[in-house]
């Protein structure tokens, strides 16, 4: 994907929501900051911590990234707490 492409698909979203489907098959969505679980070690966030994601971001590659105290982290070393 060029970056035209991904311009024309960010001018949808937006860093402050989240779109998630629940255990119940419901779409939610969810505002920033919302609170995850720290799955993996990384960074300076150590495994079983609780913090904040202050924005959602989406890299070249489409992987999600969620900003926590200033850093990007991928979204696969959390779980959303709901």
């Amino acid at each position: 994907m060029n970056e035209k492409e991904l311009a024309e698909l960010l001018k949808y979203s937006s860093p402050k929501e989240l779109y998630i489907v629940a255990w119940n098959n419901l779409l939610k969505i969810l505002f920033c900051p919302f609170k995850v679980q720290v799955l993996n070690t990384v960074g300076e966030l150590e495994k079983g911590k609780v913090v904040w994601v202050e924005e959602v971001k989406v890299t070249k590659e489409l992987i999600t990234v969620y900003m926590i105290k200033g850093k990007a982290y991928h979204y696969y070393h959390f779980d959303i707490l709901v």
